[in-house]
């Protein structure tokens, strides 16, 4: 394992640890709403220092992306930043229910270059570097092999911070429920990803999540054999938060059944990344 990857994975079951502690006394916790269905806690914020404090007790003069805390370091001088999500499904969290995870990815030199999700409440470790193939606790993994759409088993996510675009939103939904075998929305995009960089899903998509949500489970699935793009295929997901993922196969179906659904502002967005 690369030196920095062991250094996430320290961070991340770090955070694991804190998360798990917090998981048997949800009814005290000190809990506060950012905006509109989207919760913090304290947990949150222990968390993330937890991860930032290895992370620069190791590299102390790389740039930090989080989640709760922003950004940290010189973001343009630096050849390393660290994307952080210390809780990636809070609201799950908060209701006990055990979906949620730890995501942290590093890119070098504007690619991501090593990235780890990890499963508290599993305690399963999704980790990957580039050139070096994904594994879920040491062993290897694999985008699934499925290439009939009606077979396929698809997760997402509903807008919940922004609900601008719910109406184009529903609208692929609509469509692509009666195409495929199910659907999945556990809401934590991290573990989605994760899940089909492992074969558990076939495909994912979803608008308008944030660098933190994406960066690491990316990673996992280019590693692991599968495609990442925006809404038309095309690779400013990072920047406009939307995002299609799936097996070589399931990924070009997605697009095409998601096409015509694809309002000018969804499109605009994108392009106007992509120029960026």
């Amino acid at each position: 394992m690369h030196p920095m990857l062991t250094i996430a994975v320290k961070a991340a079951r770090r955070a694991g640890s804190i998360i798990n502690r917090a998981s048997r006394n949800l009814d005290v916790l000190n809990v506060s709403k950012k905006s509109h269905s989207d919760y913090v806690s304290e947990v949150d914020g222990a968390a993330e220092e937890a991860i930032i404090d290895v992370l620069l007790a190791a590299y102390p003069h790389h740039a930090i992306l989080a989640e709760e805390s922003g950004s940290r370091g010189d973001q343009k001088k630096s050849e390393y930043q660290w994307i952080i999500d210390p809780l990636d499904g809070t609201t799950n969290f908060l209701h006990g229910f055990p979906k949620y995870a730890v995501s942290i990815a590093v890119k070098y030199k504007g690619v991501l270059s090593h990235a780890v999700v990890y499963d508290p409440n599993n305690n399963e470790l999704f980790t990957a570097s580039r050139g070096s193939g994904a594994y879920l606790n040491d062993h290897r993994i694999r985008v699934s092999k499925r290439t009939r759409f009606e077979d396929c088993l698809i997760g997402t996510g509903l807008p919940f911070r922004d609900l601008t675009h719910m109406e184009a939103y529903f609208a692929m939904l609509k469509d692509i429920v009666p195409r495929i075998a199910g659907i999945r929305r556990p809401g934590s995009a991290a573990l989605d990803l994760a899940y089909v960089a492992a074969g558990r899903y076939d495909g994912f998509w979803e608008i308008g999540l944030a660098p933190w949500d994406m960066a690491a489970g990316c990673l996992l699935i280019t590693e692991a054999g599968g495609l990442i793009g925006d809404l038309e295929g095309n690779e400013t997901y990072m920047q406009s938060g939307h995002i299609v993922a799936g097996n070589p196969k399931v990924f070009t179906s997605l697009l095409q059944v998601i096409a015509p659904h694809l309002t000018p502002e969804l499109i605009a967005i994108q392009r106007a990344e992509k120029l960026q």
